[in-house]
Parts: C-alpha cells; structure tokens; sequence
C-alpha cells in the first residue's frame, strides 16, 4: 500500500525561503537608489524656475545675477522641498551659478550634498553645464555625470 505525501517538506520551505532572501538583498540596495535618484530629480525641478530667471535677467542686463533677490527669486531658504534645503542663485563668483543643496535624504545621515549649475550663453541661446557640487555621480542625471 503506498501512502501520498501532502504538503511541502521543511527542506523545501528552507530554499524557498532562501530564495527570496536573496531576491531582497539584491532589490533594497536597488531601490534605495531609484529613491534617492527621484529625489534628485526633484531638485532640479525646482532650479527649473531659477535657471529661466537667470537667463532672463542675462538677457536683460548683459550679466549675470549675484544673488536669488537680485534674479527676482525668493530667498534662498524659501525654495526647498522634501529633499531639499534649498536653490540659491549667485555664488562667490557672481557668475549666475544655481547650487542646489539637498538634505540627508540625498546626501545620507547627517549630510547635505550640492549640485550645481553653470550657465553659458552662446549666440543667446543658454546651456547648463550641471557636473559641479558634492553629490554622488551615480545619483546624478545621465547628462550631469
């Protein structure tokens, strides 16, 4: 008389098990790039309105705007979002520089990161050169590495 196994043995539930513990370690690390990388994402649409500013106020004045005020923005401070500290015009150089800084959500645990963006004007067309700051490359936008 033979008699039918049912149900799965404890072997079998061990791999199974084993298999999706490995699936997990290599989809976290994954995923927590896609994230951070969307944040960034978000950063520069915020610099969005700052870079038409700018090229605005060049194309008015001949040159370029040495603080957020004087590009008709708000303050630095006041153009954050949920990874970032803030979108600020203008830098040592007055050279019409945005530095957009994000918070630890991008940068990690108890740091910030910078991307910025370099404007240059060509036959009144502007371009933006954005591979300056401290951010991580593989978190940067493909055209910003």
């Amino acid at each position: 008389m033979k008699t039918m196994q049912k149900g799965f043995t404890l072997i079998e539930l061990m791999i199974v098990v084993a298999i999706i513990a490995i699936l997990a370690a290599i989809a976290l690390p994954a995923y927590q790039d896609y994230t951070r990388r969307s944040r960034v994402t978000e950063g520069l649409s915020l610099a969005a309105g700052s870079k038409t500013a700018v090229a605005e106020y060049f194309s008015s004045h001949s040159e370029w705007p040495s603080s957020n005020s004087a590009a008709g923005l708000a303050e630095a401070g006041q153009i954050k979002g949920n990874a970032v500290n803030k979108v600020e015009v203008g830098g040592e150089e007055d050279d019409g520089v945005i530095t957009v800084t994000f918070n630890e959500k991008v940068a990690g645990k108890g740091s910030t990161a910078t991307i910025i963006l370099s404007p240059s004007e060509t036959s009144g067309s502007f371009a933006w050169d954005c591979k300056g700051g401290s951010l991580d490359p593989k978190y940067r936008p493909s055209e910003c590495r």
